[in-house]
C-alpha cells in the first residue's frame, strides 16, 4: 500500500511496517540482557563490598530506566503498526497532514509532523 504525499513523494506502508516489526524484534531480544541487569541487588556486605554493591545498584537503576524506555518504544511501535492496519499511518495525529517520509525514516513510529512536534517543544 502506498500513500501519495505531494507531487511524487509516496509512503511505502509495507516498508515502514517491516521497519517497525524489525525494531520491535530488536527491542524484545534485548529484554533478556536488561532483565539480568535489573535483578535485585544482594545486600550481604560479607559477600560483596560496599562499592561493588553501589555499582550494582547503579547498574540496576540504569537497566530499569532502559527497560521503561524500551516499553515506551514497544507501545509506540504497536500503535504505529495499528495505524498501518487502519490506514491512518503516515498522518499527523494533531493536524492530520501527511508526515514527511524523511521524518518517518528517522522514526517510523512518529505520530506528529515536524511542525506539530516543534510546537510541543
Amino acid at each position: 500500500m502506498l500513500l501519495r504525499m505531494s507531487t511524487d513523494s509516496t509512503i511505502d506502508i509495507e516498508r515502514f511496517r517491516q521497519l517497525l516489526v524489525d525494531q520491535r524484534a530488536q527491542i524484545e531480544s534485548q529484554a533478556e540482557e536488561r532483565s539480568e541487569s535489573a535483578a535485585t541487588v544482594e545486600l550481604d556486605q560479607t559477600r560483596v563490598g560496599r562499592l561493588s554493591r553501589m555499582d550494582a545498584m547503579q547498574q540496576q537503576a540504569m537497566a530499569k530506566a532502559t527497560g521503561a524506555r524500551a516499553q515506551l518504544a514497544l507501545t509506540r511501535i504497536a500503535s504505529a503498526l495499528q495505524r498501518c492496519e487502519d490506514g491512518s499511518y503516515g498522518y499527523c495525529l494533531r493536524c492530520e497532514e501527511l508526515i514527511n517520509v524523511k521524518r518517518l525514516e528517522v522514526d517510523p513510529a512518529a505520530t506528529l509532523c515536524i511542525t506539530c512536534a516543534d510546537a510541543d517543544s
